[in-house]
């Protein structure tokens, strides 16, 4: 025998549910934590904002409105919006960062933004600089580029 006895849940009770389960997949760096035991090394970074956009991830539509590679050696390719260049989706939590210096699976953590996890890369991304990932564009442009921060790095 249920508990409700065949009666539905009120609608009220149903909405926070399903707020509640948006936010939990929602949330993305909040399940990112540093390896237990390993210390962090600490960097002072540029750190950027950028979103999916086409002015942030360097992207247009074509003339029949499909997304391709505004400008580079790869102009004018098909262009996967809002996939990062280790095949995982961009959300809240992900860094682009130089993979020559910062391997995919790096956590990094932000003051001012959270933990982190390397899964994208990018054309001006180099060197000491990393690239945080925000849900709109609106939030990426606040973020503005915060020169020389300190981030803890535990590399993988």
């Amino acid at each position: 025998m249920s508990v409700y006895n065949n009666r539905q849940i009120p609608l009220k009770y149903r909405f926070y549910l399903i707020v509640g389960i948006l936010a939990l997949i929602m949330t993305g760096c909040a399940t990112i934590r540093p390896p237990s035991g390993q210390l962090p090394v600490e960097r002072k970074m540029l750190v950027t904002g950028y979103c999916r956009c086409g002015e942030c991830c360097g992207w247009k539509r074509n003339w029949i409105g499909l997304p391709v590679v505004a400008s580079g050696s790869r102009k004018g390719a098909p262009k996967k919006i809002g996939i990062c260049a280790d095949g995982s989706r961009a959300k809240y939590g992900t860094i682009a960062a130089d993979p020559t210096k910062y391997p995919f699976g790096t956590i990094m953590y932000v003051e001012g933004y959270g933990y982190g996890i390397v899964q994208d890369t990018g054309g001006k991304v180099k060197g000491e600089h990393i690239d945080i990932f925000f849900r709109d564009h609106t939030q990426a442009q606040q973020w503005g580029a915060k020169k020389n921060m300190v981030v803890k790095i535990w590399m993988q």
